[in-house]
């Protein structure tokens, strides 16, 4: 079954002033949520991370007020290993189905 993946900006972090531009985004704060459901069951994966992106020039600056989550989004994706990052949300989905380690009590335990 497939399972569905989100993007969450969490965070920016801009210089103030570059020169002539102000709020200018520096990094990024990320998480990208997987959510998957199985017989009525729903599992949950997430990573966090950030990423720095380069200053822009003056003729391509967005002002911080006219950012959309889509642009940020596309910022994201363009600095980082997408295919790596949901390879590893299916496998935290994968292993919660079918972990690869369980715990059990000793079998000469009774209570």
């Amino acid at each position: 079954m497939s399972n569905t993946k989100k993007w969450v900006i969490a965070a920016l972090d801009v210089k103030p002033t570059v020169d002539t531009m102000t709020d200018v985004v520096a990094t990024i704060h990320w998480r990208k949520n997987a959510t998957e459901v199985v017989d009525d069951k729903t599992y949950t994966a997430s990573m966090y991370g950030a990423c720095s992106i380069a200053l822009p020039e003056a003729e391509s600056f967005i002002a911080f007020e006219s950012l959309t989550e889509a642009e940020v989004i596309a910022w994201v994706e363009a600095t980082l290993d997408i295919a790596a990052i949901d390879s590893a949300l299916d496998m935290q989905l994968d292993n919660q189905k079918n972990p690869p380690i369980i715990s059990k009590k000793a079998p000469w335990i009774t209570e």
